[in-house]
C-alpha cells in the first residue's frame, strides 16, 4: 500500500525525501526522464520490483504531484505516465546521483536497462552533425536525433531515419565505450544496422572525453 510516512523534519532535504525517498521511487522517475511510458514499460524496466510495488510508487508520485497520467488517443487506447513540470526538475538530481555512483562497485549480477543506456548516450554525446536514428532496444523503439552539440531521445518511431540500430542494452553500452568494435558486433549478430552505417559510426564516436 502507498506509504504516508514522514521524517517529520523541517529541513528541505528531509521534505524532499518524504516525496521521493521510498525504495524504487527515484528509479521510477528515472524511467520517465525520456518521456511518457506505459505501466508495462515501467514494470519491465524494473524487474526487481513487483507489479504492486511499482503501482504503489506511481500512485505516491502522482499523489505528490511528481507524476501524472493521461490516456492515449485511439487506436492506442492505453494510459501513460509522465513527469509533471515539477517532476522534470528532478532530472539534474537523478543524473547527479548517477555521476556520484560511478565509484560504487557493480552488484553481481547486475542488470542494465534501456533508459540507463540512452541517458548515458544523451549525456555524453557531442555530435557535430545532424542525423536521425531509429534505435530498437529490447523490442522498444526510440527516436534519437542529433544536431551540433546536442542529442535528444524520445520514445516512438521516427520519420525517415538515416539509420536503424538494433541491439540489446549491454551491447549498445559496450559500443559507446568501444566504438571500434562496431563491425565485430555486426559480424557476430549482436547488432543489426540498416541505412547509413557511417552515421552510426559518427553517433558512437562523437562523445565527451
Amino acid at each position: 500500500m502507498p506509504t504516508s510516512r514522514s521524517y517529520g523534519d523541517a529541513c528541505t532535504i528531509a521534505r524532499a525525501l518524504d516525496v521521493v525517498g521510498e525504495r524504487w521511487a527515484l528509479l521510477v522517475v528515472r524511467e520517465l526522464l525520456l518521456g511518457p511510458q506505459r505501466f508495462s514499460d515501467v514494470r519491465r524496466a524494473l524487474p526487481g520490483a513487483s507489479s504492486n510495488l511499482v503501482t504503489d510508487r506511481l500512485r505516491e508520485l502522482e499523489r505528490h504531484g511528481v507524476v501524472t497520467r493521461r490516456p492515449l488517443p485511439p487506436p492506442a487506447a492505453s494510459t501513460v505516465y509522465e513527469l509533471t513540470e515539477w517532476g522534470r526538475e528532478l532530472e539534474p538530481v537523478v543524473l547527479a546521483l548517477g555521476a556520484w555512483g560511478t565509484r560504487i562497485p557493480l552488484p553481481r549480477p547486475a542488470a542494465l536497462g534501456v533508459t540507463s543506456v540512452l541517458l548515458y548516450l544523451r549525456g555524453s554525446a557531442r555530435p557535430r552533425g545532424t542525423a536521425c536514428y531509429r534505435v530498437e532496444l529490447d523490442a522498444r523503439v526510440w527516436t534519437v536525433r542529433t544536431e551540433p552539440g546536442r542529442l535528444t531521445v524520445e520514445p516512438g518511431e521516427p520519420e525517415a531515419p538515416d539509420a536503424t540500430i538494433r541491439a540489446d542494452p549491454p551491447t549498445l553500452n559496450a559500443l559507446l565505450e568501444r566504438p571500434s568494435h562496431l563491425e565485430e558486433t555486426i559480424d557476430d549478430g549482436r547488432v543489426t544496422i540498416e541505412g547509413d552505417r557511417d552515421a552510426v559510426h559518427r553517433l558512437l564516436r562523437e562523445r565527451e572525453g
